[in-house]
């Protein structure tokens, strides 16, 4: 039998959609075929990182995958007691999504008004919990299968911090999962932390750098390319949401374009660069729709409906693209960017 292919995982953050990104990991880690040399997070992506990687310690790729579960579920658990639920109608209508919710909407009312800080003056954080009580952080510094990378954002400076595996903790899993509109800044070594989306979603130079690894899946939760501009308030909300927290992914994506075009002309010293192969596990045209306060839905049901929409999409990239692993990128950059030149160098 062949020895397994490996393969770098980079998993944006999306809330609640973070349950596609488990069942893409599910099925990922299914197969003997791959290998999981590294995984690089922000905010719900770097939470399934720690997850995944705690459960590699404690008993392989079988316990990794009963992590995760156990993890999403005591995340649905904790939700029951949300005052943001979907509505009858909704229910009855099939409709995920929580615009309707009088919970959702008295939220979203007083956060464009008052701090987190004012809102929840005792910092109380159900989900905090919920990562301690199911990862143990000595095992996933411990990890030697795996590495992991977490991105948060520098209030102070505006600037990516990626905190690597060997030390990391559940502060710095938080800091890289807190929007600053509902909790108030993370502070790690007394410099205050954002959601990492901002500036690193997820970070992918650190994979470039720090694996020997030649391939690397990003697992996407947010549209890069939507068609037509919003109308409503809350669209043009969620749109600008998507695009500025897409802007380090693209930037990312140019360096390495840059890097790809300038090691096959021979411009760089393939002693200190190597070539990169890409990849895209996305399924938007079913994610799309679910619209962005559906991110804040933590019932089983919707939880179940992502992971098993996360394990077909990821049965079907590899079904189609596991032969190219190791060999070429899958990700067509020239489609990606509009006029097929990030840098207006190729």
């Amino acid at each position: 039998m062949a020895p397994p292919k490996t393969l770098n995982l980079a998993l944006q953050g999306g809330g609640a959609h973070g349950a596609f990104t488990w069942g893409v990991m599910d099925r990922i880690l299914e197969d003997d075929r791959i290998q999981i040399a590294a995984i690089s997070g922000t905010s719900a992506g770097a939470m399934n990182a720690v997850v995944a990687a705690d459960g590699l310690v404690r008993g392989g790729k079988a316990a990794a995958r009963e992590k995760l579960e156990s993890f999403w579920r005591a995340v649905s658990v904790a939700g029951t007691f949300s005052p943001i639920q979907r509505t009858p109608l909704d229910k009855l209508q099939g409709n995920w999504s929580l615009d309707n919710s009088p919970g959702f909407i008295m939220s979203d009312i007083m956060s464009r008004f008052f701090s987190p800080t004012q809102m929840n003056p005792f910092g109380i954080n159900p989900l905090r919990d919920i990562l301690v009580d199911h990862v143990d952080f000595d095992n996933v510094c411990g990890c030697t299968e795996m590495k992991v990378f977490v991105a948060a954002t520098n209030v102070e400076t505006g600037q990516v911090k990626v905190f690597d595996r060997t030390h990391l903790n559940a502060d710095m899993v938080m800091a890289s999962a807190c929007l600053p509109y509902m909790y108030e800044a993370v502070e790690i070594d007394g410099v205050p932390y954002w959601d990492g989306g901002f500036t690193g979603n997820p970070p992918l130079m650190s994979l470039y750098r720090e694996t020997g690894c030649s391939d690397t899946a990003i697992v996407q939760i947010n549209p890069i390319k939507t068609s037509g501009a919003p109308t409503q308030a809350r669209e043009i909300l969620n749109r600008m949401n998507e695009i500025t927290f897409n802007t380090s992914l693209l930037k990312d994506l140019k360096a390495l374009a840059l890097i790809k075009r300038l090691l096959a002309e021979g411009s760089l010293d393939s002693a200190k660069y190597h070539d990169i192969n890409l990849h895209l596990v996305e399924c938007q045209e079913q994610l799309e729709p679910l619209g962005a306060s559906s991110k804040m839905n933590s019932e089983w049901a919707f939880l179940e409906h992502l992971r098993d929409l996360g394990r077909q999409t990821a049965e079907s990239w590899l079904a189609t693209n596991y032969e190219h692993i190791g060999k070429k990128s899958t990700l067509d950059l020239d489609d990606l960017f509009e006029d097929g030149d990030p840098f207006g160098l190729l």
